[in-house]
C-alpha cells in the first residue's frame, strides 16, 4: 500500500554575506515542538508542488510559485511503531517569493544561517540529509524510526 503523500519547502535566501533557510517550531500535530520548514498532506488531485505553493502560503504568509521551486528529492518516513505516521515526503528548495514571513497556527516561521541550523531540536533524520540538499544536492533516502518515535533506528537509500 503505498505511503501517504506529503511535501517540504526549504525556502533560502541571501542575508548578511551567509545564506539564511526559513523554519519555525512545530506548533501542533506530527513533530509539534521540532524545528520544520513549512509543508503538510497533499490534497486531493494536488501535485507535491501545488501542496507546497499552499503549504507556504498558509504557514509562512509567504507566495511561491510552482515555477520557482528546485524539487530536491524524497524522503520516505516508517513508524513500525505508529504505523499511521508513515509517510513520504516530496523535498523541495526555493529562492523566490513574495511577501514576508508571518506567523500561523502550525509555526512561527525564523531565518537561521545554514551554519546554526538548529539540528539537535528537528527530526532525527534531519542531520543526515537536510545539509547536502541546504547545500545543493539532491536527497533519496528512507528512515525507519525506533519504539519511542523519535530515533532513527535505520536509514537507507531508496530505490528510483
Amino acid at each position: 500500500m503505498p505511503l501517504p503523500q506529503v511535501c517540504v519547502c526549504y525556502l533560502l535566501r541571501e542575508h548578511a554575506g551567509g545564506t539564511e533557510v526559513l523554519l519555525g517550531r512545530k506548533k501542533k500535530g506530527l513533530g509539534i515542538g521540532n524545528y520544520v520548514a513549512p509543508g503538510g498532506k497533499l490534497e486531493s488531485g494536488e501535485t507535491a508542488a501545488d501542496a507546497i505553493v499552499r503549504e507556504v502560503l498558509e504557514e509562512s504568509g509567504l507566495v511561491v510559485a510552482a515555477s520557482d521551486l528546485e524539487p530536491r528529492g524524497l524522503v520516505s518516513y516508517h513508524f513500525p511503531y505508529r504505523e499511521s505516521w508513515s509517510q513520504e515526503s516530496s523535498v523541495f528548495v526555493c529562492r523566490t517569493w513574495t511577501g514576508d514571513p508571518r506567523g500561523s497556527d502550525e509555526l512561527d516561521p525564523e531565518w537561521f544561517p545554514l551554519a546554526r541550523v538548529p539540528y539537535g531540536q528537528m527530526w532525527d533524520d534531519a542531520r543526515r540529509w537536510l545539509p547536502g540538499v541546504l547545500g545543493g544536492a539532491s536527497v533519496r533516502r528512507t528512515f525507519v524510526f525506533g519504539a519511542d518515535l523519535a530515533t532513527v533506528v535505520e536509514e537507507r537509500e531508496s530505490v528510483a
